[in-house]
């Protein structure tokens, strides 16, 4: 007989011969084979096994399916004797069953908040629908300090690469939020917006409610607004037509509404109000159109299938082509990673907010462990309590396997239990959680969490009961009837190394906490080269732009006002330049400044010393030629004796009168860089003034009346130079809090389990402890004795943990370019805090247990 190339699906005739009444099986699946066969002569194989599933899955009704095994079995009721015997256990272990609850709860709720803050952080910016094939073209800066990483890039290179690249779908030039003024007639506000080129809504995800984003944005008088701003502003969100004026450093431009904006999404790294047009801000705003001033952003969809190591080749061809000599490379970087891949070091991507990530993540892991080994110690280690039932059981023939089905199901009813008890932790906190983690979290039952839960609640049953199950188990009837638990060394050993495990855990988290406090006061107190207390400082805008120095000079007269001047400098940096030559400069030596625009006063005001020369001043005369390195550009230089010497800028010659000692105006995460003061008054961007300690409210009043006096209609909104500097380590500030917490709670898990594991150890040595005491051993010598072994237990989980803990403290720290000395003080304490911690949750048990009369202790001899 010829052999058939083809055969129905395997496993739809398995499925039907299960699940079929046995006398329908064989007639239904001989029917189905004969359609099979004819289907694959007549049309295809294809389409042959896909009717086929289709028939089996429609005999799969009530009056085909065989009946259930379970009706004509004993499972369902082992289960339901399982669930009995379960709650019976709880009730008669009392102790043993809440301190496990507590445990597995609180390590349950502290690992449901890490998920859902990770799940969080790792969804960012992937809404967008063409993620896969969204990139945004960053620029490698090489010099003399390194190679520096930059997202800006020359904005001319939009219509290049929308002429000459046709590997890129759609292409996009925007900028980065920032906040605005807006006003519509008399009243003036706030509002976070950018402006971006008419292809941004086919590169990106945002959601237009009304209007045509693409006509909009090329339209130089139109704007995207908001539904929230919609509403805050004309109380509808019937708009469009609508007129609104942006104000910016002395622009303005009347606008006309011509769409709304869906709300961005809270899982976008960017949040903006509104969008205006990029062809108003490349035309009209941008006074230096070069290839060498890195504006832009870049963003683009490359064709399906393209490379993008390829489009960035040609790209940054383009570019080397416009700008001979210059050390820039270009590359493309996933924009849906930006936000979580966001650190580079020397061109290189080195991080960012997925080590926080990992971070949380190996916490979350050591809660969850720490919490499991506590329910593994105390269900082994009080076995002997239920020697009866599992001699009694085997002695009556019950297998191994159905004595392992009770103890997985007391441990997975035990972990659901836990599980709900996590979840209305979860729900009671959360509102709290969100305050500190400075996010808005919801606990929505949708799929993924389910899924997550479900998953959670059979890892940590597994984890946890499958030890217990394995263990009582295994043990002999014939020496459980006669009451004799054989103790043998592995298994004492392996329950003294889970302790010394969890304890471990427990001293690296102390260790964390410790290091990150002390690196966090480290930052507050560091001297920066100026004094940044006391000073607040206000946008200069609206008729600021032609009075500023009269304001100024008003200013200075109010009471509690110690020093006042306008300013642009930023912490944090602001405006950066390579369009820096210097005698001797070679090709090789291309180094990037950061740049301040000021006037007269700044530097005095901010405190900053001078090494050489002098500041800025009235008394020499308004000379705007002159400039202001700090010490590292002199050094980057290479000149001797900078003093009146020229450089030449890129907006003419520039001659050195000062030189300032150096200063962080970055982050600490970054060492000084070079940079430059300029006296610009008509470019600065703020207005600057220090208050007299003491009485900052009055004098922020007076301020703010003198400021309306000179500009009506716009708000005042001071802000402290303090307070931004605090802002630059924000993320690690909440990770100091996290931690802390986090820590708090695996110590706490930890101290349950020790005091449930020394409550059993007291009670199983009590009749020893009596003996003693009439033998005349102390109060003392028995609290010693008891707790000898867990000390030893807590002192060898010090010496594995700060090694550990040494070398993720010191990675940890690496992130930051000025830091604290790791010192033995920083390990020490947290070894001596944990066994402090030991010894206070053993010392409530055996201290009791060592006072109880003996008579009590040897009444049943």
């Amino acid at each position: 007989m010829k052999k058939r190339p083809h055969i129905p699906p395997p496993l739809a005739e398995r499925l039907l011969q299960r699940a079929l009444r046995s006398d329908l099986a064989e007639e239904v699946l001989g029917d189905l084979e004969e359609k099979f066969y004819a289907t694959v002569e007549k049309k295809s194989a294809r389409r042959a096994k896909l009717n086929y599933w289709y028939q089996a899955m429609n005999y799969l009704r009530p009056f085909a399916i065989r009946k259930s095994r379970l009706k004509n079995s004993n499972y369902t009721a082992m289960f339901q004797h399982n669930l009995t015997l379960t709650f019976r256990n709880f009730q008669k272990h009392k102790s043993q069953f809440l301190i496990n609850l507590a445990g597995l709860s609180t390590g349950l709720t502290c690992v449901l908040f890490i998920y859902l803050w990770v799940t969080d952080e790792v969804s960012t910016d992937h809404f967008h629908k063409k993620g896969d094939r969204l990139y945004q073209i960053m620029s490698n800066h090489t010099d003399a300090s390194g190679v520096s990483t930059w997202k800006g890039v020359p904005g001319l290179l939009l219509e290049e690469i929308q002429a000459t690249i046709p590997e890129a779908e759609s292409t996009t030039a925007f900028t980065d939020p920032h906040e605005y003024t807006l006003s519509v007639g008399d009243v003036y506000f706030k509002a976070n917006g950018r402006f971006a080129s008419q292809d941004f809504f086919d590169v990106f995800s945002y959601q237009l409610a009304e209007g045509n984003g693409k006509t909009a944005l090329a339209d130089k008088s139109g704007i995207l607004i908001s539904r929230s701003l919609a509403q805050r502003v004309f109380k509808t969100t019937d708009a469009i037509g609508r007129q609104i004026v942006w104000h910016s450093w002395g622009n303005t431009k009347t606008v006309q509404v011509a769409g709304i904006l869906e709300d961005i999404p809270s899982s976008s790294s960017e949040k903006f109000d509104f969008i205006m047009s990029w062809n108003y801000f490349h035309d009209d705003l941008v006074s230096y159109k070069q290839w060498n001033n890195y504006y832009g952003r870049i963003a683009l969809v490359l064709a399906s299938g393209t490379e993008q190591d390829e489009v960035a080749a040609k790209i940054d061809a383009i570019l080397k082509e416009k700008l001979e000599g210059d050390r820039v490379s270009i590359f493309l970087a996933k924009y849906d990673d930006k936000y979580l891949y966001s650190e580079y070091e020397n061109g290189v991507q080195a991080g960012g907010r997925i080590e926080y990530v990992h971070l949380f993540s190996m916490v979350a892991l050591f809660v969850l462990l720490i919490a499991c080994i506590n329910f593994i110690n105390l269900s082994t280690a009080k076995a002997s309590h239920r020697l009866k039932e599992i001699g009694v059981k085997k002695s009556l023939g019950a297998s191994r396997q159905s004595l392992m089905g009770q103890y997985f199901t007391e441990s997975f009813f035990l972990i659901f239990l836990s599980m709900m008890v996590a979840f209305s932790l979860v729900w009671l906190f959360l509102p709290q959680f969100n305050s500190i983690s400075q996010k808005d979290l919801v606990l929505k039952p949708d799929g993924q969490l389910i899924v997550a839960a479900i998953g959670l609640v059979v890892m940590v049953g597994l984890l946890a009961g499958s030890y217990p199950a394995l263990y009582l188990s295994g043990l002999k009837s014939v020496e459980v009837l006669k009451g004799k638990l054989s103790r043998k060394a592995g298994e004492v050993w392996s329950r003294k190394a889970l302790v010394v495990v969890q304890f471990s855990l427990s001293i690296i988290l102390i260790v964390a906490v410790v290091v990150v406090y002390q690196q966090m006061e480290f930052v507050k107190d560091k001297n920066l080269g100026f004094n940044r207390e006391d000073i607040i400082y206000f946008e200069r805008e609206g008729k600021f732009i032609e009075n500023s120095e009269a304001f100024v000079n008003e200013l200075k007269t109010l009471p509690g006002v110690t020093g006042a001047a306008v300013s642009g400098f930023m912490l944090g940096g602001a405006n950066s330049t390579g369009g820096v030559d210097w005698p001797g400069k070679t090709p090789e030596d291309q180094l990037q400044f950061w740049e301040t625009n000021v006037g007269f006063g700044t530097i005095e005001m901010l405190g900053i010393e001078m090494v050489e020369g002098h500041a800025f001043s009235e008394k020499f005369g308004a000379d705007s030629t002159g400039v202001i390195f700090n010490e590292t550009a002199i050094a980057a230089m290479g000149i001797k004796n900078p003093i009146s010497q020229t450089i030449t800028h890129y907006t003419g010659d520039k001659k050195i009168i000062g030189v300032v000692k150096d200063f962080n105006m970055l982050s600490l995460h970054k060492t000084v860089e070079p940079m430059m003061f300029l006296l610009e008054p008509a470019k600065t961007h703020f207005v600057m003034a220090r208050l007299k300690s003491g009485n900052e409210e009055e004098t922020i009043k007076g301020i703010q009346t003198l400021y309306e006096s000179f500009n009506p209609g716009y708000q005042f909104i001071p802000l402290f130079l303090d307070q931004d500097y605090q802002a630059l380590y924000a993320s690690e500030e909440r990770v100091a809090i996290l931690s802390r917490y986090f820590a708090g709670i695996a110590i706490l898990i930890s101290c349950l389990g020790l005091f449930g594991l020394s409550s059993f150890m007291t009670e199983k040595r009590i009749k020893e402890i009596g003996i003693r005491k009439v033998l005349g051993s102390s109060v003392i010598r028995v609290v010693y004795l008891l707790t000898a072994d867990f000390t030893k237990m807590v002192l060898a989980a010090t010496v594995i943990a700060l090694p550990v803990s040494y070398i993720m403290a010191r990675k940890w720290l690496e992130n930051f370019a000025y830091g604290i000395d790791l010192t033995w003080w920083h390990f020490v304490f947290a070894g001596l805090a944990a066994l402090l911690v030991a010894w206070l949750t053993v010392g409530l048990q055996t201290f009791r247990a060592a006072r109880i009369n003996p008579a009590k202790c040897l009444r049943s001899e």
